[in-house]
């Protein structure tokens, strides 16, 4: 379990972070004026990584950095516009709002890493890589053509233990059309 941050710590970074960055949006710099100004909101602040998956969620950038200059995330509604963001941050100071800061080498800053929480929304495949997901499928589809051929070689067995011919080639078939249906899969 994260220690929590203290109000005076999320504070400091925020004072330090607005005289160290310009934002891509000024309201941002409001909003972020407000928060610092206001100890019951600052108590329910989360400097999180990918605030897209949180119930209500920030995401505020510098001008040094190519990301979004600003997106409020309310549930399943997402908006651009700073002025309905800042009401509802003001009208709900009582509700858990997670901040994602986007500036140069963010992931590289000791006084963010020292606010940054961990993001309890982040889904658990989101991490999955794309190379993750091939290996995972190859693996799954080896595992199916493997079980599926050893089946069919009891069944051949079977069917020759019986001395039933019929059974025996159509099984067969079905062996070597799974076997050739093989060749085609890179596993």
């Amino acid at each position: 379990m994260q220690t929590p941050v203290s109000i005076k710590d999320k504070k400091s970074f925020i004072q330090w972070f607005l005289n160290h960055y310009q934002l891509k949006k000024r309201e941002s710099v409001w909003i972020l004026n407000y928060i610092v100004n206001h100890q019951k909101l600052l108590s329910n602040i989360h400097f999180v990584r990918e605030a897209k998956f949180c119930p209500r969620g920030l995401v505020m950038t510098s001008t040094c950095s190519d990301e979004v200059p600003f997106r409020f995330y309310k549930k399943q509604l997402v908006t651009t516009d700073a002025e309905k963001s800042f009401h509802d941050i003001r009208m709900n100071q009582h509700e858990p709002l997670y901040i994602q800061l986007n500036f140069n080498k963010s992931y590289q800053n000791i006084f963010y890493a020292a606010v940054l929480v961990e993001n309890p929304f982040i889904p658990d495949e989101y991490f999955i890589t794309e190379k993750d997901q091939k290996m995972a499928k190859q693996l799954l589809d080896k595992t199916i053509y493997d079980s599926r051929r050893k089946s069919l070689q009891k069944e051949i067995d079977n069917a020759l233990d019986e001395r039933n011919q019929q059974t025996f080639i159509e099984l067969s078939k079905q062996l070597h059309k799974l076997e050739n249906a093989k060749s085609d899969q890179p596993f």
